[in-house]
């Protein structure tokens, strides 16, 4: 009997990225060994008990921050000066108003519960849309996590077509430097919350 491990390997040089990749290359090579690394795991997050299934081992979510993590530090600045890459999904649990829980995640410890409307991250959450902000003090309400946080970019992940469409997480990536992100980092991005749509029973 072959086991699940032996038919869907996961390796650690998935996460390498080759000196001199440009940006594109980067954001292709995510995209493609996450949908590797996909193939056959639908959970985004593992079924140990209803705490776990709630909190812990968001296999994919954990993958993709990694993979993102080290696109970036292959990369020139200002992508390679990202501080934090990761997650925050849907809160299950009912709350007076919806809220986002902190998911899997590269970058120093943050916020663990984020209210719809309320930051980049609740902004993009519930205007269901990209939220690409050069400089985040300068955005309204614009939730402090870390100082050292100049940019910002949050795509949110949507299940569903039009109004039917519900926001089940969230991608949140943060840079050191003013401008850190631009149109070719949303459209990537975009690209990837499609596929983590997709690839997960959520």
């Amino acid at each position: 009997m072959v086991s699940s491990k032996a038919s869907n390997p996961v390796h650690a040089d998935a996460s390498n990225f080759a000196e001199g990749v440009t940006k594109e290359e980067a954001y292709e090579q995510v995209l493609l060994q996450a949908e590797g690394l996909f193939d056959g795991q639908r959970n985004w997050v593992g079924e140990l008990c209803t705490y776990l299934l709630t909190h812990a081992f968001h296999f994919n979510l954990a993958n993709t921050a990694s993979l993102l993590w080290h696109a970036y530090k292959s990369l020139p600045s200002p992508s390679n000066q990202v501080n934090w890459a990761g997650f925050y999904t849907l809160d299950p649990q009912e709350t007076a108003k919806p809220q986002l829980i902190l998911g899997p995640f590269q970058g120093k410890v943050a916020c663990q519960t984020i209210v719809f409307g309320r930051g980049v991250c609740g902004a993009a959450a519930s205007a269901r849309a990209t939220q690409l902000v050069p400089d985040v003090e300068a955005f309204p309400g614009h939730i402090a996590c870390d100082g050292d946080s100049k940019s910002e970019m949050v795509v949110p992940v949507v299940v569903g077509e039009g109004e039917a469409g519900r926001v089940v997480a969230i991608i949140d990536v943060d840079c050191a430097e003013l401008n850190g992100f631009d149109e070719v980092d949303q459209r990537y991005l975009e690209q990837l919350a499609a596929l983590l749509a997709r690839s997960c029973d959520w």
